[in-house]
C-alpha cells in the first residue's frame, strides 16, 4: 500500500471519528448515565467542576442517557463530578481527568436510603398529606430555608405558636441561617404566615412531633424529559456564602451586577473568569437597622440603582468612577419599619424622577434626582375597605413614567399617574394572585408572576387588559418574569428549584431544573448572545447562575 493510499485512509478514519457522538473534538466530556434500576438514565444533571475553581458547569443526559460538556466548556484540569437526580446518589465515578483532547466518563447511580433531603420544597408540599389552603400557609415558611427545617423537626402545635413563630417574626426580611438579622420591631405575625392556629396544628400533624417517621410517603417529581434536557446551567461561587445575591443582572460592559440582600456591598462578576469584585459601603442607618439591598436597576444613563431596605432610600452607583450616591429617606418620613425595597429610576429621564417604595406599608415615594429632595409619601390604596392587606411591591414604569405597582399581598395592579397622582386599580383575572414582581416591555407591557396563582400575567397597560399563563407544577410559586428578545417570557419557581420559559403564542412551557437547591428571586434576561439566556442568583448558597437554553 503507497504512501498516497495510507494518508487517505488515515485521514478518513479521523473524520470519522471526529464526526462521532462524544468525540472529543465536539465534547470536552461526555459519558453514559446508568443505575442498575432503571438502566440508561434521561434527565439527570451532571456537574463538573474544576479543583479550585469557583464555576461549575451542569448539562443534563439526554433520551439515550447521555450527558455531554461541549468544547471550549471545560479547560484541561482535575474536575469533581456531582449529580442531581431525586431518589439517586452518585455511585462512581466522583472525579475525571479532562486533557486537551477531552474525556469520557461513564456515570453510575444507585438509589439513596434517605430521600428526604433531596425534595424540594414543593415535592414535600405534594407528598404531605393535608388540604390546598393548609399547604399554602405553609409556602410561608419557606422564603428563609427550606421546608425540610419544620418538616424534619419535632415541635408540637403550642411551641411552634409560643416559640417558633414569634421568634421567626423577630427575624428581618434579610435572615437566613447563614446570616441572622433581627428587626426593631416584630413583624405581624397574622399577616405574615395567616391562620397561626391552623398553621401551627397543620405543620404539628405532619413533621415529627408525633412519631420517630413520617406517617406518609415521600414523592419525587420526574426528571427533565426532552426539551428540559437541552441546557447548560454556569454557575459561580461568591466570595462568601453569607452572601444572598438577590438581583444579578448583565450590564452593557459584560460584567454582571449582583445586590446582596443581606451585607451593604454591590458586586461585579466576570463571566469569562469568575473574578468577583466587591464595592462595600458603609451603613448610612445605623442603629441597629438590618443591611443589605434589593432591586438593582439601571437607568438610561448606565447608572446602577439599588433599593435599600432597611438602610432606606436608594442608592446610585456609577460605573466610570465606582462611586456611590446616597438618597436616605429623611427623617420625618421614617419610622422603624421603613424598608425601600424598589426602585424604579429605568424612565426618569422623562420627568427627573425616581419611584421608590416602602414594602412593609402600603406607600410609595417620588425622587428628585437633582435636588435630593423626596416627595410625601402616597398611599395609593387608601381608600380600600379597612381590613384589606395591601403592599406596594414590585415598583415598575412606563414610557411616561407613570408608576404601576404590584400588590403582593392582594390581587391588583395598581397605576399611579405622575402629573396627576390619580390611582387607579386593576384586579387580575385570579383571585388573590398575589402580583409579585416582574418587568415591563417596550411596548408598555407589564410581565409579572401571580406567586399564589402559579401563573404568569401580563398587564397591557395601553388597553388595560390582562392575560395569563400556568406555569405547570403544583406549589411552583413563580417570583419574578421577563420577555426576552426572541418573545420567550422567564419566571423562576421559588419553592421547586426550576426556570421556567414560556411561548406565549402557544401556551408551551419549558423547565430547567438547577443543579442544587436555589431559593431564587430575579430572573434577569441576558439577550447580548444569539440566543437569549438568564441570569439569576442562587439566594441561598452564595452563588449566581447562568441559564443557556441550546435550542
Amino acid at each position: 500500500m503507497g504512501p498516497t493510499k495510507v494518508a487517505l485512509l488515515l485521514s478518513a478514519a479521523a473524520f470519522c471519528l471526529a464526526s462521532a457522538p462524544g468525540f472529543a473534538a465536539t465534547a470536552a466530556l461526555t459519558g453514559q448515565v446508568t443505575s442498575a434500576k432503571e438502566g440508561t438514565m434521561e434527565g439527570v444533571l451532571v456537574t463538573a467542576k474544576k479543583d479550585g475553581s469557583t464555576i461549575s458547569t451542569t448539562v443534563v443526559s439526554d433520551n439515550k442517557g447521555r450527558y455531554t460538556f461541549p468544547a471550549g466548556r471545560l479547560e484541561p484540569g482535575h474536575y469533581s463530578l456531582k449529580i442531581r437526580a431525586i431518589g439517586y446518589i452518585l455511585d462512581g465515578p466522583k472525579a475525571v481527568d479532562v486533557t486537551a483532547n477531552g474525556a469520557s466518563a461513564d456515570v453510575k447511580l444507585k438509589e439513596t436510603a434517605n430521600i428526604a433531603p433531596q425534595l424540594t420544597n414543593s415535592e414535600w408540599l405534594a407528598s404531605a398529606p393535608g388540604t390546598y389552603e393548609e399547604k399554602r400557609d405553609l409556602i410561608a415558611c419557606a422564603t428563609c430555608h427550606t421546608l425540610m427545617r419544620p418538616l424534619m423537626s419535632a415541635y408540637t402545635a403550642d411551641q411552634f405558636k409560643h416559640d417558633v413563630f414569634p421568634r421567626m417574626a423577630d427575624m428581618s426580611s434579610q435572615a437566613f441561617p447563614v446570616l441572622v438579622q433581627k428587626r426593631l420591631v416584630q413583624r405581624n405575625q397574622e399577616r405574615t404566615f395567616g391562620g397561626l392556629d391552623r398553621l401551627a396544628n397543620y405543620i404539628a400533624k405532619i413533621n415529627l412531633s408525633s412519631a420517630p417517621a413520617h406517617k406518609f410517603e415521600f414523592k419525587g417529581f420526574a426528571r427533565p424529559k426532552g426539551a428540559g434536557t437541552k441546557v447548560i446551567i454556569t454557575s459561580y461561587d461568591l466570595p462568601r456564602k453569607s452572601m444572598q445575591p438577590h438581583d444579578s443582572v448583565m450590564g452593557d460592559d459584560g460584567y454582571v451586577w449582583i445586590s446582596n440582600f443581606g451585607e451593604n456591598t454591590l458586586s461585579r462578576l466576570d463571566p469569562k473568569t469568575g473574578q468577583v469584585k466587591v464595592y462595600t459601603y458603609t451603613q448610612t442607618r445605623p442603629g441597629g437597622y438590618s443591611d443589605g439591598n434589593l432591586d438593582l436597576e439601571f437607568d438610561r444613563d448606565g447608572n446602577i440603582w439599588l433599593g435599600m431596605m432597611n438602610q432606606t432610600g436608594a442608592a446610585k452607583f456609577d460605573r466610570k468612577t465606582e462611586k456611590f450616591t446616597f438618597y436616605p429617606i429623611p427623617a420625618n418620613m421614617l419610622d422603624d419599619e421603613t424598608q425601600t425595597a424598589m426602585v424604579a429610576p429605568v424612565n426618569s429621564h422623562v420627568d427627573g424622577k425616581v419611584w421608590i417604595n416602602s414594602a412593609e406599608k402600603p406607600q410609595v415615594a417620588r425622587l428628585d434626582v437633582k435636588t435630593g429632595q423626596f416627595e410625601p409619601w402616597r398611599q395609593p390604596f387608601a381608600d380600600r375597605p379597612k381590613g384589606e392587606s395591601h403592599s406596594a411591591y414590585g415598583v415598575y414604569t412606563d414610557s411616561k413614567n407613570n408608576a404601576y405597582l404590584a400588590d403582593f399581598p392582594s390581587q391588583y395592579i395598581w397605576k399611579i399617574d405622575a402629573k396627576t397622582g390619580a390611582t387607579t386599580s386593576y384586579k387580575t383575572p385570579s383571585d388573590y394572585s398575589r402580583p409579585r414582581r416582574g418587568r415591563m416591555d417596550a411596548q408598555d407591557r407589564l410581565w409579572f408572576a401571580e406567586w399564589r396563582a402559579d401563573k404568569i400575567g401580563m398587564f397591557d397597560t395601553k388597553s388595560g387588559e390582562f392575560m395569563e399563563w400556568a406555569i405547570p407544577g403544583p406549589f411552583s410559586a413563580p417570583y419574578d418574569a421577563q420577555i426576552d428578545k426572541n418573545g420567550w417570557v422567564w419566571t423562576d419557581n421559588m419553592m421547586d428549584d426550576r426556570v421556567s420559559r414560556l411561548d406565549p403564542k402557544s401556551g408551551q412551557v419549558i423547565q430547567y431544573l438547577m443543579p442544587i437547591e436555589t431559593n431564587s428571586r430575579r430572573v434577569a434576561v441576558d439577550n447580548s448572545g444569539p440566543r437569549p439566556a438568564i441570569w439569576l442568583g442562587n439566594n441561598h448558597q452564595g452563588q449566581v447562575m447562568k441559564v443557556e437554553p441550546l435550542e
